[in-house]
């Protein structure tokens, strides 16, 4: 956990597979500019960062733990800054077992999306949270090469 000084958010960057295709949730905001970004949110006190990754997506995505494969080891973080304040956001990987389970979203949020990489890529339009979806689609596309 970080220092006081930044605010600190976790949350998970979701894929399911559709046939040979990989497909990444990104959920679109209520407030602000709207804009599109995996489920995540803030780190409440007493609470691990992945604590809050899985909260904050059942919160924001209806999106329990159990229809989840969670890849541990892809662990990433990002830093921003939000209104001059700087932001530390801890995204893990992981796939929706069943393709098919419906998102139940909150009302953090207006709508979301299934979408390939290049699509994702111009909704999140963030570099870094591009390069981002870029590394993590290279690693699953890895990953599921061998099976």
């Amino acid at each position: 956990m970080s220092g006081s000084s930044s605010l600190v958010a976790a949350g998970f960057l979701i894929f399911r597979r559709l046939q040979n295709n990989f497909e990444y949730l990104l959920l679109r905001t209520s407030y602000g500019i709207h804009h599109w970004t995996p489920p995540k949110g803030h780190v409440d006190p007493g609470e691990t960062e992945f604590e809050t990754a899985l909260r904050e997506t059942e919160e924001e995505a209806g999106i329990s733990k159990e229809q989840l494969k969670i890849f541990k080891e892809f662990e990433r973080v990002l830093h921003y800054s939000v209104k001059g304040e700087p932001k530390r956001v801890v995204y893990w990987l992981s796939e929706l077992c069943n393709p098919k389970d419906p998102v139940r979203l909150s009302n953090e949020h207006q709508e979301y999306k299934w979408s390939r990489l290049d699509e994702a890529c111009e909704l999140v339009q963030y570099p870094d949270m591009i390069s981002l979806l870029k590394e993590a689609n290279g690693y699953i596309t890895e990953l599921y090469r061998s099976k």
